[in-house]
């Protein structure tokens, strides 16, 4: 099958996944979702210098996909210049024609290393607000939808509370005038714990903040460490519960994977469960590929979640 050909198919659900395990074009229901990747699911191949972060566009849509998501931090050439003004311009305009040569739509930037949103120095927060009004104005200037950031900072809950809804009003503020929603995800420490994350969420009263589910990253341990694959995590959030709870101010859904067993399915997410979840709040927009798995290469990762969820698209 021709690449454009596969681009048009995974758009409109008409894939079918075989007992064979792989895809063959048949008359099938579709799709109530889009399909996107996430560029994390190739940070092993970017960072070891193995792939050019600027091949994102070309690969993802090799892969099937119609959606791309952006992770800052992947872009040397953007995080470390000394003139990072002129870095991004250049980024935006490198990504927007790769991103039309190659026929796929720029969905959002995933932001990191840009400052604690939380942070109890006054001066470091307000630092924090102004490189993410940066990113803000790159999303919009690359047509995407959303902006993803970190809720990170104070460890008093009440204090990160306060903090995070003044620095996420002052960007959705900021935001409204682009057209993109400022998105947070369950990343890790307090922002797993979903009732307190979205405490901050409503307490910002405004419709373009909001959440981005990821499957996985319920582990609340302090500082992030733990896994819920390998079973590290000492406290953890209950997936389900949590992405339900999220769901209400999704913008964006991020299907996190690790690894596979022999029918294809998710050895610790009951994938089944979350996309009912995902389609029961009458979601229909992006859903992001984020393989982050040990035993499959970046790539072979990536097609077993793409094809778990064309799958169960076909079901539900």
């Amino acid at each position: 099958m021709k690449r454009k050909e596969f681009i048009k198919l995974a758009s409109t659900g008409a894939l079918g996944i075989s007992s064979l395990g792989y895809i063959s074009c048949e008359n099938q229901k579709e799709l109530f979702f889009k399909l996107s990747l996430a560029q994390w699911s190739l940070n092993k191949a970017i960072r070891g210098g193995e792939m050019d972060p600027y091949l994102f566009a070309e690969k993802s849509s090799e892969l099937g996909f119609t959606g791309l998501e952006y992770v800052n931090q992947l872009y040397d050439d953007v995080m470390k210049s000394e003139d990072k003004s002129s870095a991004i311009k250049e980024f935006i305009l490198k990504n927007n024609q790769l991103a039309a040569d190659n026929g796929v739509e720029n969905v959002l930037i995933m932001i990191d290393d840009e400052g604690n949103l939380a942070d109890e120095n006054e001066n470091m927060r307000l630092k924090a607000i102004d490189n993410h009004k940066l990113w803000i104005d790159t999303a919009a200037a690359m047509n995407c939808s959303s902006m993803r950031l970190n809720l990170y900072g104070s460890k008093d809950v009440e204090t990160w509370k306060n903090l995070s809804i003044d620095s996420l009003s002052r960007l959705g503020e900021y935001a409204k005038g682009t057209g993109i929603n400022v998105i947070v995800e369950n990343h890790g420490r307090i922002t797993s714990n979903i009732p307190e994350l979205m405490n901050v969420i409503y307490g910002t009263n405004m419709d373009n903040v909001g959440t981005l589910p990821d499957f996985g990253n319920f582990c609340m341990a302090d500082e992030g460490y733990g896994s819920v694959f390998d079973g590290s995590c000492e406290k953890m959030y209950d997936f389900y519960q949590g992405v339900e709870e999220m769901m209400p101010k999704a913008f964006a859904v991020s299907a996190k994977s690790n690894d596979f067993d022999d029918n294809g399915d998710e050895k610790t997410i009951d994938y089944m469960r979350m996309m009912k979840i995902v389609k029961s709040f009458g979601y229909t927009g992006y859903v992001g590929v984020e393989y982050e798995g040990e035993r499959l290469s970046e790539e072979d990762g990536i097609k077993a979640t793409r094809d778990l969820l064309i799958k169960i698209g076909q079901s539900i």
